[in-house]
């Protein structure tokens, strides 16, 4: 008797999620989500631009509250338990809402729909 061939499945492509995750900032203004979106990774730095400390990932310089932004404010790392932000020693601290608060943080871990400001800038984090 001949062995069965065995059938491997393989994943359709489509019916793969392009991107299973993007994550992202978005800039709320006047306390409502705007268009504006900081897609992060890893490791992304917040802050402003500055020529003699190089680019940043989430550059706030043009936002309303930009100058409340340190030049590099805080960094977004994602590791094995999900997102979490530290602050990099800015003047103007981090903070995320906490039961209807703003709590300022050194270390805080992250999830979906989390408020976040940096100085004055205020963002939602977004993972999907």
């Amino acid at each position: 008797m001949m062995d069965e061939p065995q059938i491997e499945e393989v994943a359709d492509a489509a019916s793969e999620p392009a991107e299973a995750s993007v994550a992202r900032l978005v800039y709320k203004e006047a306390g409502v989500e705007t268009l504006t979106e900081f897609p992060i990774v890893h490791g992304s730095i917040v802050g402003r631009f500055d020529a003699q400390l190089g680019p940043v990932d989430v550059n706030c310089a043009d936002l309303a509250e930009g100058m409340t932004v340190s030049r590099r404010h805080a960094r977004l790392d994602r590791g094995d338990a999900g997102w979490s932000v530290e602050d990099l020693g800015s003047s103007n601290g981090t903070y995320v809402l906490r039961d209807g608060q703003f709590e300022r943080v050194m270390e805080a871990d992250l999830a979906d729909g989390d408020e976040l400001a940096f100085g004055e800038a205020r963002f939602v984090l977004r993972l999907s």
